[in-house]
């Protein structure tokens, strides 16, 4: 009987400790996933952003050098373009799916080749060699600043909002990746939650085994030896044990009764 109890407590604590280890590491990789998407997904918003400040600085001095024709600020259009690249640079290499960044690459490339032609050749503005002077060097300006505004309105501009819409693309791409890893995630909740209920329903079959051989095989044979020694003792009944004993009990039902045959013959 010890041998029994023994063997059902072990059963207990490894299927416990099993369940417990298996659950523990599907939800470690579980957590371990929430806390690569939760971090892409922030790192993609960085980035985003990041784009979004370098080309609107481009922007910027983009106006101020092509519609006021303000030569001190090629630096920053070159420094703006070059700024997105390093992001764009940083996201390729960090991008959980690369196909989102493929027209955001383009739209970079375009909006620097553009960049560079502009600020190596300039806008044509037509002669006005007849002309000397203040009166001539105004119209130079003149028409400078009308033919660099609609050098900006027609081309840059357009080449800029298609950056714009490329970068906000990239800024919503995390979410169309998320579901795959969503369904990868709700699997690994599936596997850490299974070994638990397994286990549960095992524990409560194993319990109620054991409680019935307890029962059976404990408690009622103590009972009804306790029962028949009452009544030997008290009215000199014959000590009698009804019902099948096994192991320890049919061992103490033994010496009881070798204890009471030793009483009677003392007497």
């Amino acid at each position: 009987m010890r041998k029994r109890v023994t063997v059902g407590f072990l059963s207990i604590v490894c299927l416990l400790f099993f369940s417990g280890m298996v659950s523990f590491i599907e939800l470690s990789r579980l957590s371990r996933d929430t806390g690569e998407i939760l971090g892409a997904n922030q790192r993609n918003i960085e980035l985003a952003r990041e784009m979004l400040d370098a080309v609107h600085a481009q922007n910027v001095a983009m106006v101020r050098r092509s519609v006021f024709g303000d030569r001190s600020y090629d630096s920053l259009c070159r420094a703006g373009i070059d700024r997105l690249e390093r992001a764009l640079l940083t996201a390729q290499e960090e991008a959980y799916d690369k196909s989102f960044l493929d027209s955001l690459a383009f739209a970079t490339t375009e909006l620097r080749v553009l960049t560079d032609n502009f600020l190596a050749y300039g806008i044509g503005v037509p002669a006005a060699d007849s002309l000397s002077g203040a009166r001539a060097d105004s119209m130079r300006t003149a028409a400078a600043d009308s033919l660099g505004s609609r050098w900006y309105n027609e081309v840059y501009e357009v080449q800029y909002d298609k950056l714009i819409s490329a970068i906000n693309n990239y800024m919503t791409s995390t979410q169309s990746s998320l579901a795959p890893r969503a369904e990868r995630m709700k699997t690994n909740a599936y596997r850490a939650v299974t070994p638990v209920l397994i286990s549960l329903v095992v524990m409560i079959a194993i319990v109620l085994m054991f409680c019935y051989f307890i029962l059976v095989y404990c408690v009622s044979p103590v009972e009804r030896m306790n029962k028949s020694l009452e009544n030997y003792l008290a009215f000199r009944v014959p000590f009698v044990v009804k019902g099948e004993l096994k192991d320890e009990m049919l061992a103490l039902k033994e010496k009881i009764e070798s204890l009471i045959n030793l009483i009677k013959q003392s007497k």
